[in-house]
């Protein structure tokens, strides 16, 4: 005779038991923001504060120092300053992401030099500037050095050059752009194309015959040639307005505040400090063996680190570069010390004080860096999937 089936309870299974666990604890979640959201509401309808993105719409009626768009301090809106804001915080993490990268690779590597001078002198350097705190060398760089400098009348200048440096910044040549410009934009986005194909046909070959192609020489002539030959067949669509001292300041050109330069500069700084000990510590991660191996092979030094070290140690280094380029795009809202006009001291700043609107601000500033966030690290795992070594 069969024994009946034996029927298990539905609790006594660990699956349904998580998840029900789960339902509840996001339950609890939901009902907390919603308890909050609803208490903020009304503790704002209590005292007569309007909520929503209307404000956005309103003339702001202050001036910016910096603006990579147009704007105007009567015509321009709450919504504009915004974008200000952000564009200028946009342009500071890029150039320090870029400019720490290289000048910490750079450090990094020789704080490995067999020369025992260069080696000190990278030890100094990271020792320094990564244990003195961020916001005292931002304002190391704009009160002990830029403003230090002489005022517009008495501008350094290099050379023959129209670039000068003074109390107010950096003042440079503004390029004017003519008819047929767009022609050389279009040689030059083909060029970088061209490179790009370039660089992934000569890494084909070399898994082929073994044999390396030479990858820079042939991009650096596209990137010379090609541009140069459109921008004369266009006309040459392309002057430089002068910058020229009138009265007390400069007229014309473009003027790099030294806000600008004075944070990039303390960025740039403090994060190739991190990076320089990220990128040595990846090199001296690969076995020694690899090393000995390639100069058997008759490898020089410089190839050996380019071919054989560095591609090795991109495992270990990129998954600490992202947490390096996002603490920079954060640490960038420190230039509120300094007036710098980012998206924290113009729209949570300004914006917020004049409107009052401290919730709608507050939660679009955050949302920004959170986007800015999860951007880089999209990015950086993509990249550390390509890099990571195939096992056949």
């Amino acid at each position: 005779m069969a024994k009946p089936e034996e029927t298990t309870v539905w609790w006594n299974q660990a699956h349904n038991r998580a998840l029900m666990f789960q339902v509840l604890l996001g339950l609890a979640v939901a009902l907390f923001f919603f308890f909050i959201g609803r208490n903020a509401l009304h503790n704002l309808e209590q005292r007569g504060i309007t909520t929503g993105f209307a404000f956005l719409g309103q003339k702001a009626g202050f001036g910016i120092s910096q603006s990579l768009i147009p704007y105007s301090e009567v015509g321009s809106t709450f919504g504009r300053t915004f974008v200000v804001g952000l564009l200028n915080t946009l342009l500071v993490s890029a150039l320090g992401i870029v400019c720490a990268t290289i000048l910490g690779f750079t450090i990094g590597v020789a704080r490995l030099s067999s020369n025992w001078l260069i080696a000190k002198l990278a030890s100094i350097y990271i020792e320094i500037f990564r244990n003195l705190p961020l916001l005292l060398q931002i304002f190391f760089w704009y009160f002990a050095v830029l403003r230090t400098l002489p005022s517009p009348r008495n501008s350094m200048q290099l050379g023959d050059w129209a670039f000068f440096l003074n109390i107010r910044g950096v003042i440079i040549p503004r390029p004017i752009y003519e008819q047929g410009f767009g022609l050389v934009l279009a040689a030059l986005i083909i060029s970088f194309a061209a490179m790009v194909f370039l660089k992934l046909w000569a890494n084909k070959q070399q898994e082929k015959t073994g044999q390396q192609f030479p990858v820079l020489l042939i991009s650096l002539a596209i990137l010379a040639v090609v541009p140069t030959v459109a921008y004369y067949a266009a006309g040459t669509p392309l002057h430089w307005e002068l910058p020229e001292l009138k009265g007390f300041n400069f007229q014309g050109g473009i003027s790099i505040l030294p806000e600008l330069a004075a944070l990039l500069i303390a960025l740039t700084v403090y994060t190739a400090s991190l990076i320089a000990e990220i990128v040595r510590s990846g090199i001296l991660s690969v076995s020694h063996g690899q090393t000995e191996a390639a100069r058997a092979l008759g490898l020089r030094q410089g190839k050996i680190l380019r071919l054989v070290i560095i591609p090795q140690a991109m495992r270990v280094i990129i998954p600490q570069m992202t947490s390096q380029y996002l603490n920079l795009v954060k640490n960038s809202s420190l230039a509120t010390a300094i007036g710098y006009p980012d998206l924290v001291s113009v729209f949570a700043g300004t914006t917020l004080n004049q409107t009052g609107q401290a919730i709608e601000i507050i939660a679009m500033t955050m949302a920004v860096y959170l986007t800015f966030s999860l951007t880089i690290s999209f990015f950086m795992n993509w990249y550390n999937a390509r890099s990571m070594m195939k096992e056949r």
